[in-house]
């Protein structure tokens, strides 16, 4: 899963990169974007290696995109620039809140315009090709017209300044749109990057008040108490009053904006915690592990890990009635350990 990182130049968007992949900004990537790897906190995963003691400990990640600044002053290269996180999961917009005069509500609400402008310029397009394509004898000139049909509207909510967030497409809409990964569809939060741990609430509110979610924090700060040893990190922190680190809690929430689960494998030899979409099946699980245990799907052996932490050891589980068999069909729940059974 890939989440781009996206800003204003000097908003402190590389600081924010490096801060949740621990990967330094690299100069030469600042035209085509750089990406680098986050550990997804996860309590369950820590105990899990402590109950196993596996040779190998695989936690969850995400893959963050750290995309080229936008400009304030030349707009019109923005839509290119946001053109390279369009295969995003979702969007992570950075807003300095550091500097004297800032408006961060002013660089929400201009960073949805650009994404607006981006999906208005590709839909355009597609529709000025369309407009000349139904004119033409071609056998399939009445699903051309359909599509054209489907994305007249969506062009002119684009054209009014509205993002797509929320709409309900059409299947012929669905369809149209599938190549374009449109932006302003895309879920994403902001992420105020403030001087100190000190929050302008007025600020959160207006921003949350356009239907955005917020996480602020002094990102810089942290990023050099990160930086420091362990014993002097503490004792920096505790005298900067810097409480929950903003790194944890902004990969929460990316986690949460995503609709993202996990689920486990264990044994001796590996614990491994994987990232799974709310609402897949276990063949969709077996997927994400390997393609051929999807496709030699036979069963799923499944326990809840809060029952594995508890009772000590598998075989306490199966001894308690909590291990169960589920078919292709079964969704697959936030915190199951699964044993895939198959056959190729």
């Amino acid at each position: 899963m890939r989440i781009g990182i996206v800003g204003y130049q000097g908003s402190g968007k590389s600081t924010v990169f490096q801060l949740l992949t621990s990967v330094a900004p690299d100069i030469s990537k600042a035209h085509t974007g750089q990406v680098g790897v986050a550990v997804v906190p996860d309590e369950r995963f820590d105990q899990l290696v402590e109950l196993y003691k596996p040779k190998k400990r695989t936690p969850a990640k995400i893959e963050l995109f750290d995309t080229p600044g936008l400009s304030r002053t030349e707009p019109e290269l923005n839509p290119q620039r946001l053109g390279v996180i369009r295969e995003s999961a979702a969007l992570v917009h950075v807003v300095g809140a550091f500097q004297p005069g800032c408006d961060p509500a002013a660089d929400a609400r201009a960073f949805v315009d650009d994404l607006v402008l981006a999906d208005l310029q590709i839909v355009s397009n597609r529709i000025e090709r369309l407009k000349k394509d139904v004119t033409k004898p071609l056998p399939n000139r009445e699903e051309l017209q359909a599509e054209l049909d489907g994305l007249l509207p969506i062009e002119q909510m684009l054209s009014d300044g509205k993002t797509l967030r929320g709409l309900e497409f059409t299947e012929v809409q669905e369809k149209a749109t599938r190549s374009f990964s449109l932006l302003s569809r895309k879920k994403h939060l902001v992420l105020l990057n403030t001087v100190d741990s000190q929050v302008d609430e007025s600020t959160v509110n207006e921003i949350e008040g356009m239907g955005i979610p917020v996480v602020a924090g002094p990102l810089g700060l942290e990023l050099e108490v990160q930086e420091l040893s362990e014993e002097d990190r503490e004792l920096f922190a505790e005298e900067m009053g810097l409480g929950e680190p903003s790194r944890d809690r902004v990969l929460a929430k990316i986690f949460e904006l995503t609709d993202q689960i996990n689920f486990y494998t264990c044994d001796e030899k590996e614990v491994h915690a994987w990232l799974l979409k709310r609402g897949s099946n276990a063949v969709e699980a077996a997927g994400t592990i390997h393609s051929d245990l999807a496709r030699g799907f036979i069963r799923a052996e499944v326990m809840a890990v809060e029952d594995l932490l508890r009772l000590g050891s598998e075989r306490e589980v199966k001894a308690a009635g909590l291990h169960r068999t589920e078919g292709k069909d079964y969704i697959v729940q936030d915190g199951d350990e699964i044993v895939i059974r198959f056959n190729v």
